[in-house]
């Protein structure tokens, strides 16, 4: 068998307040080092050689997931200042058409963006924002090539097809409208940190050399985004940290104007502002843990004015809302389950869509016209594709205006979904999303792949998968493990998993494993686990902790060198996560980041089967996290278990572009499982 590759030894001293740590593998992070590209090639190169037997497999899998996908294929339109607009892809070709039409579906189609022929010959594309302005006649889009989410932005002339002249460089990648048609606000990003921290405004047709500074963020823990109200009277800054937020606004119509405070930035509140009619409706945290809803006058933002509409509740976790002429819809999160609740303006009337599935995921969708009684929303879950419904709120009655087809023999009834609970060690009741094909035996003998995230309070919703599928009809049963850093079950259950409480993430996530196994779900020589970036944190943390429980891992661009990063104010987004990890600054935090940080815990012990990827140009987690993970791995454990590191060097952080190219990611995982469980075909 040919041996992994080596990297060398570079003792380097990292000094901090609270100790020094010795890392032989930091000269890894020197990117435009011919060294380092030479040893992570050699890691490729390897990879390529210990996954041969599963190579044709690969190729199999990757056709059967691109197999069950319509190629030729388009989003549900929808309606907005005129025009109906939607999405298409062309059968064979790797990105989106984007197209409008004016007035009526049946009127003659427009083709706004060809994301084929601006991607051509590139081996990353992006389109990222894609806004028009309030007269219809001029898009602004922006575009990434090389993965780093610094985004181009562009702007075209809807009548002539012609492009203006400026190109602004290292925006966030959205541009926001002013009323006038020709003022444009942007955030720029700084090129190291990528940190969003300037909002200037640009006049069409103009150097951007001369764009004015409207704001700049001078606390680097927090980032900015701007965006244009729903009712379009205003253009919205948002400044935001994990854990504190502030608003600031201008009317549309006058974009020269001053920003306004909408309420100071408070330590330990969240809030986000939509406006309607004569005031502005505010989702707060202040007070209310799981979140409420007030609403308060344009004229006066203080708290003092602030009126409730919904009230907090300790069992109700209020995600999100959509304002209507007549109506209010709230996204509302129960007991890990999301909700929509509908109330009528006038009698204050309400009611609960049902949706008749044990585990499912609904949520508001593309709703920009406010006179209307038709809510749109997306639906999925573990046995359903994703679905866009159309929902008469004065009739309460739903339209199935599309089901993604799942091409093949698929049939939905063929699978089963449960939702289960394990117990962790402090007796928290852990909920656990489920699917597989019927027929799975529940004696020990299938393998099953266990999924999380845990952090930032994303929750990680059941939905539909139809790449799962070449898993399921192999005789696996994949599970999402609701675990405590996701915000499932209201935002106790984040607060739980974050910080001082890190901790509890990776066991909720070991504990779903003991039950799956004492369970016979599985056994020990056929589970897997899987995630990615914290999720990736996630998975070096079990191999340290629980080696004995995988047969494998899949660790996808994992954060794992937390201490050394979270001290690096120079890395990208490292000064905004304080809120998340802690700041290592202060020795209590300090002192924990480094009791669970995946790279500084690596010992001598045997490890799972593991693959480990990443992208070179990756804006998230820095591709040399994940390379010293492996070089140091490759060093000090004492099994003979395949480790594996793929490194794509046109990527970063989401992977391949295209829809096509990003199958191969998948493929090239499942094929690491089977070749695990020594299936070849």
């Amino acid at each position: 068998m040919p041996k992994p590759p080596v990297a060398a030894l570079k003792a380097k001293e990292l000094k901090s307040p609270f100790g020094t740590r010795l890392d032989n593998y930091y000269w890894l992070n020197e990117r435009e080092n011919p060294d380092v590209i030479s040893y992570l090639t050699a890691e490729n190169a390897y990879f390529e050689q210990q996954m041969a037997p599963v190579k044709e497999l690969e190729e199999t899998l990757f056709q059967e997931i691109k197999g069950r996908i319509q190629e030729q294929d388009e989003s549900v339109p929808y309606r907005d200042n005129g025009y109906y607009y939607y999405t298409r892809f062309e059968a064979g070709a790797e990105y989106p058409i984007y197209c409008r039409k004016k007035g009526s579906l049946s009127a003659k189609e427009e083709v706004l963006l060809n994301g084929n022929e601006l991607g051509k010959g590139k081996s990353y594309y992006q389109i990222g924002g894609l806004e028009i302005s309030d007269d219809n006649q001029v898009m602004a889009y922006s575009e990434d090539v090389v993965s780093r989410r610094l985004y181009t932005l562009r702007f075209r002339n809807l009548k002539t097809g012609q492009l203006y002249p400026e190109q602004i460089l290292n925006t966030s990648g959205n541009a926001v409208w002013a009323a006038d048609n020709k003022t444009v606000f942007y955030t720029r990003k700084d090129p190291t940190t990528l940190l969003d921290y300037q909002l200037l405004r640009h006049t069409l047709g103009t150097d951007p050399a001369q764009d004015q500074l409207v704001y700049e963020e001078k606390d680097n823990t927090f980032r900015i985004q701007a965006h244009r109200s729903k009712s379009r009277q205003y253009v919205l800054l948002d400044i935001g940290s994990t854990m504190s937020s502030e608003i600031r606004f201008l009317d549309a119509h006058k974009p020269t104007g001053a920003l306004k405070v909408f309420l100071p930035r408070e330590p330990d509140h969240l809030y986000e502002v939509e406006h309607f009619g004569p005031d502005f409706y505010v989702r707060s945290n202040a007070g209310a843990p799981n979140f409420r809803l007030v609403k308060t006058p344009v004229s006066n933002t203080a708290k003092t004015a602030w009126q409730e509409v919904i009230a907090h509740r300790p069992d109700v976790f209020l995600e999100n809302m959509e304002l209507f002429k007549d109506y209010l819809v709230l996204g509302e999160r129960k007991e890990g389950l999301l909700q929509l609740r509908v109330m009528e303006w006038k009698n204050k009337k309400e009611h609960y869509l049902n949706f008749g599935e044990p585990a499912y995921t609904a949520a508001i969708s593309v709703n920009p016209e406010f006179d209307t009684p038709v809510l749109r929303y997306a639906y999925s879950s573990l046995t359903t594709p994703g679905s866009t419904f159309d929902y008469n709120m004065a009739t309460r009655t739903k339209t199935l205006r599309k089901e993604q087809a799942v091409l093949g023999n698929f049939k939905k009834e063929e699978y089963v979904t449960e939702r289960l609970y394990a117990t962790a060690a402090d007796g928290t009741k852990i909920p656990m999303s489920i699917v597989y094909k019927k027929g799975f035996k529940k004696n020990g003998t299938a393998p099953v792949l266990q999924y999380a995230y845990g952090s930032y309070g994303y929750s990680m919703n059941p939905t539909f998968s139809a790449a799962r599928l070449s898993l399921l009809d192999r005789g696996f049963a994949y599970v999402i493990c609701h675990i405590r850093g996701g915000q499932e079950m209201g935002r106790q259950w984040y607060e739980n998993g974050k910080k001082l409480h890190k901790k509890n993430t990776f066991t909720d996530f070991t504990d779903c494993s003991k039950f799956l196994i004492e369970e016979k779900f599985t056994s020990a020589d056929k589970l897997f686990a899987m995630g990615g970036s914290a999720g990736g944190l996630l998975m070096g943390a079990i191999v340290n902790n629980h080696p004995e429980y995988y047969k494998g891992v899949v660790a996808a661009v994992p954060f794992v060198d937390v201490v050394t990063t979270m001290l690096d104010e120079t890395i990208p987004l490292t000064t905004g996560e304080y809120d998340e990890w802690g700041n290592p600054n202060q020795q209590e935090f300090y002192d924990y980041m480094l009791s669970y940080s995946p790279y500084d815990q690596v010992k001598a012990q045997a490890y799972p089967n593991m693959l480990v990827t990443t992208g070179l140009h990756d804006s998230q987690v820095q591709y040399f996290e994940p390379a010293k993970w492996v070089a140091k791995l490759r060093t000090v454990k004492t099994d003979q278990n395949l480790l594996l590191l793929h490194t794509d060097m046109a990527a970063g952080h989401g992977g391949a572009s295209g829809r096509f190219k990003s199958l191969h990611d998948t493929a090239r995982q499942f094929a690491f499982l089977l070749l695990l469980l020594g299936v070849k075909s």
